[in-house]
């Protein structure tokens, strides 16, 4: 898989390149390693891509973990692609309701803030 490929997956997934994505490309072409990003490509296509998961649940996964684990910068990837994968907003909010049990009000808040700014994004 070539850095163009890969970035062509996340485009389809995401709706955009994230920037941790094009560092990660970058550097490995600079170090000439470009052979070790394709093998993580590889992996992460295999166990997210070919489980028993669609696109859709496994985006809504995504973004309840990031929340619950306070990365909020990959979870707003998550909620965007949760959306594109054709998620609604009830079960992105259901995301957040649990999120409340597993990390209390303050992992609620973030990801309605989150889910808030992905709808707008997505101009729903």
């Amino acid at each position: 898989m070539n850095p163009e490929d890969i970035r062509a997956n996340y485009r389809d997934l995401l709706g955009q390149v994230p920037s941790n994505i094009e560092k990660r490309l970058a550097l490995a072409e600079a170090a000439d390693r470009t052979d070790a990003i394709a093998a993580i490509e590889a992996w992460r296509e295999e166990l997210l891509h070919r489980n028993a998961l669609d696109r859709r649940t496994q985006q809504l996964v995504h973004f309840a973990m990031l929340i619950a684990s306070g990365e909020d910068i990959p979870a707003r990837l998550h909620a965007t692609g949760a959306l594109k994968a054709g998620a609604t907003v009830r079960e992105l909010f259901g995301v957040a309701e649990t999120a409340a049990i597993t990390g209390g009000m303050p992992a609620f808040s973030r990801a309605v803030d989150i889910i808030t700014d992905a709808i707008k994004q997505a101009e729903i």
